[in-house]
């Protein structure tokens, strides 16, 4: 069993930064991809960006591509989301997620654990 708490939310004015930590309990951790899923009200779950269990891959949303890194730190169980030069069209819930192996990355249905989310509010 996986638990993910993520942390780091908050309000930021456009163009400015924020990063997100997801702290995961359990000692497999490491041997899991990691994603991070936004949802803006009255919209869908989307995909932000996600990690293998080596942190040699990655893959992004093309809208956050360039300007979000997601890394990890498997002795500290926690993966980040560092989000800069922040738009107003960012300002979602964030959802840290886990899953065994690396196939489809991008669908949140295929994480088997998943955090409650992070406010992240970016003013214009």
């Amino acid at each position: 069993q996986v638990q993910l708490i993520e942390s780091g939310g908050g309000l930021v004015q456009a163009g400015g930064s924020l990063r997100l930590s997801c702290v995961a309990s359990g000692r497999t951790f490491s041997s899991y991809t990691m994603g991070w899923f936004r949802q803006a009200p009255g919209k869908e779950r989307d995909f932000v960006a996600a990690i293998t269990w080596s942190g040699s891959d990655t893959d992004y949303a093309d809208s956050v591509k360039g300007r979000f890194t997601i890394s990890r730190d498997n002795a500290k169980n926690t993966v980040y989301l560092q989000m800069n030069s922040l738009k107003p069209e960012d300002t979602a819930v964030y959802y840290c997620a886990a899953k065994s192996g690396s196939a489809g990355i991008r669908h949140y249905a295929t994480y088997g654990y998943r955090g409650q989310g992070t406010q992240v509010t970016v003013s214009s």
